[in-house]
């Protein structure tokens, strides 16, 4: 009978794993080297990221750990951000942020949730994933610089978004009154000379609010003249991931500018799998037993890349009418009701999602695009 060997790992080669759990007063720490060991918990408050490294070395001397053991650590994703990624890669941790929504939990019961049990939770959770059993999903974390880059385009949508609202409740506000006054310069002139349905003024309570209102929305159109020009004038030269997008018909500065800081410029993905359930365009099927039904599509992901993806298909199937894609829509959609046509932009998105991909990285022209002349 054969002889079977069997390394044992050194003390040395043992890691140290930290689970932390996160909120805005304090940290949660929970601490092992394997899963059959009693962890340690520690709570850090106010200065917890200048008490970190005294923690990790207390916690390697609790275990008997050598100093320069090394530490596997793991948070959830949140408000923090990755700035705490970060700073634990500066002192030598491997650290991974998890998505917190992949992490799975038991249905039979109500669940109990304090810091402590969620720390012990995530400890067990990162044994589990190094050992190699799929435990939850990682969270990729952008360099820094294509996280400082993007900000110019989440603020211009934010900015949008801000207008969109103070306009609508000027709008709301009028229509409880039974008056309509158009978002002019002489708004507040208009908005004194209205008359309510029964002939009389607006109240003083209501006009001072709109003032206010309209006071706001030209502090947001203020802001927009800043962040709404081409982004072309925002950021010299382009990326490369930018640049190739802008050559494509039907695409815009900001569409381009959007996708390649967002996504296209720093992300990596293995096959056209992983491209499409980024966004959620993907389907999913309910299939148990006799039982056959499509839930639609996940829709994971950013909503507003997902959002600006279907805005992408639509102004594709109006500049792009000779590419491939739009003859697929066309065949299968275009003769169809609404609803059809509403399901059909989805799939279109989800093919146009990966086409640009392919086009990105591998430098394939989606079949019969047009691409825009050279300057």
């Amino acid at each position: 009978m054969a002889t079977t060997r069997r390394t044992e790992c050194s003390a040395g080669d043992a890691p140290l794993y930290v689970a932390f759990e996160l909120s805005a007063r304090e940290w949660k720490l929970a601490c092992a080297p394997s899963g059959g060991v009693a962890p340690r918990l520690r709570t850090l408050r106010d200065d917890a990221r200048l008490d970190l490294p005294r923690e990790l070395a207390l916690a390697r001397r609790h275990f008997q750990l050598p100093a320069t053991a090394p530490v596997v650590s793991c948070y959830e994703a949140g408000r923090d951000g990755f700035w705490i990624h970060r700073h634990l890669t500066s002192l030598g941790v491997r650290n991974v942020v998890v998505d917190a929504a992949s992490i799975e939990v038991t249905r039979r019961a109500r669940q109990v949730k304090t810091d402590r049990l969620d720390a012990l939770r995530l400890l067990d959770l990162l044994v589990r994933a190094e050992a190699g059993r799929a435990a939850w999903r990682v969270v990729r974390v952008p360099p820094e610089a294509a996280e400082d880059a993007r900000h110019v385009m989440r603020e211009r949508r934010t900015v949008r978004a801000d207008r969109t609202r103070v306009r609508n409740r000027l709008r709301g506000l009028l229509a409880t009154q039974g008056v309509r006054v158009p978002l002019r310069r002489d708004f507040l002139t208009r908005v004194a000379a209205a008359r309510r349905w029964d002939g009389t003024p607006l109240g003083p309570g209501l006009q001072q609010r709109l003032r206010r209102e309209w006071e706001a929305l030209q502090a947001i159109e203020t802001r927009l003249t800043v962040v709404e020009p081409r982004p072309a004038t925002w950021r010299e030269p382009a990326p490369p991931a930018v640049a190739a997008l802008q050559r494509l018909c039907g695409i815009g500065d900001a569409g381009a500018w959007t996708l390649g800081l967002e996504v296209l410029s720093w992300r990596t993905f293995r096959n056209r799998r992983e491209v499409g359930s980024f966004l959620g365009l993907t389907p999913t099927p309910y299939a148990s037993g006799a039982q056959r039904r499509e839930q639609g599509i996940s829709k994971v992901g950013p909503p507003a890349l997902r959002a600006l993806l279907v805005q992408l298909a639509w102004q594709w199937l109006r500049y792009q009418p000779r590419s491939a894609l739009t003859q697929w829509y066309t065949a299968r959609f275009a003769g169809g009701g609404p609803r059809a046509r509403r399901i059909g932009i989805v799939a279109l998105a989800r093919k146009l999602w990966i086409a640009l991909w392919r086009y990105v990285t591998q430098g394939v022209i989606p079949d019969g695009a047009v691409v825009k002349a050279a300057a």
